[in-house]
């Protein structure tokens, strides 16, 4: 299947397709706006640039497939480039700094408040965002009153029974789960020939630990080849196996915060009790 401007996430969920006077008049207070963020930057030598940004819409094409019909999700197009910084020496990397990035999205949030939305998702696909992003989503709630969600796509687990312990500890770029995705969906940008196995040697010191990010480090800190990971493993089957599995998976995800609401976060408000203290 197709995904790009195909399929449910374009032809029936995608917000700018609409004509202004459809997005005026559409109900906005339960309708949940996806705004994913990817990334251009390099994936080793057998890998496009476009992964992390591919990705991403290749996972809301899945998503969106498995949505009833009636789901008040909307999807934006991507912010294709993201703050990638850690690969800005390798060639094809094409980073925003971190205050436009920031700005980019502090606009975009502003826009849709405008427009009356009241519900917002940044979907993630790389890592190299993912502080920023969940900053920013406070930022954006405080400034806009919006209700601001984060989602990684690795929240909801959809590889875990398709990678070895050793993928999951180090496999964080480029490695057997991405290459075997943009296998599946765009199969003619990889190529398997030029992959290459390089697994970084991450603290696992729970004080001084890689997931703790007790430490900071650029992706020529931990290797050589741009890759973190088992790229030789991969295979298109295993990344549909991985699409079909994490489908579902997303469209749940996507429901259950379409739902939530802010307000029950706090208890009732205390009620004056009926009787009065007696006089002494």
């Amino acid at each position: 299947m197709g995904f790009r401007y195909e399929g449910n996430a374009y032809d029936r969920r995608f917000l700018p397709r609409l004509t202004t006077g459809e997005i005026a008049a559409m109900p906005k207070d339960d309708a949940l706006i996806v705004l994913p963020v990817g990334a251009v930057e390099q994936h080793g030598p057998h890998m496009p640039v476009f992964t992390d940004t591919l990705i991403g819409e290749a996972l809301m094409a899945e998503a969106f497939e498995h949505l009833p019909a009636d789901a008040p999700i909307w999807l934006l197009p991507s912010v294709g480039y993201g703050k990638s910084t850690e690969h800005a020496e390798h060639p094809g990397t094409i980073t925003l700094s971190a205050r436009t990035l920031m700005a980019v999205l502090e606009d975009i949030a502003a826009s849709l408040a405008r427009s009356g939305f009241k519900k917002l998702l940044l979907f993630n696909t790389h890592g190299g965002n993912a502080d920023l992003l969940g900053m920013m989503a406070r930022e954006i709630r405080i400034a806009t009153g919006m209700a601001v969600y984060r989602l990684d796509p690795g929240a909801v687990g959809y590889s875990e029974s398709f990678t070895d312990d050793e993928e999951k500890a180090s496999g964080i770029h480029a490695g057997d789960v991405e290459t075997s995705l943009v296998m599946a969906v765009c199969p003619d940008w990889v190529h398997p020939e030029r992959a290459v196995r390089e697994m970084p040697n991450f603290p696992r010191s729970p004080s001084f630990s890689f997931r703790a990010k007790s430490f900071a480090w650029t992706m020529k800190d931990i290797s050589a080849s741009g890759i973190a990971g088992d790229a030789t493993k991969a295979n298109p089957a295993r990344g549909r196996a991985m699409l079909d599995r994490a489908g579902p998976l997303l469209a749940g995800a996507l429901l259950e915060i379409a739902a939530f609401d802010m307000g029950s976060l706090k208890e009732s408000p205390l009620r004056e009790p009926s009787y009065k203290a007696s006089s002494v």
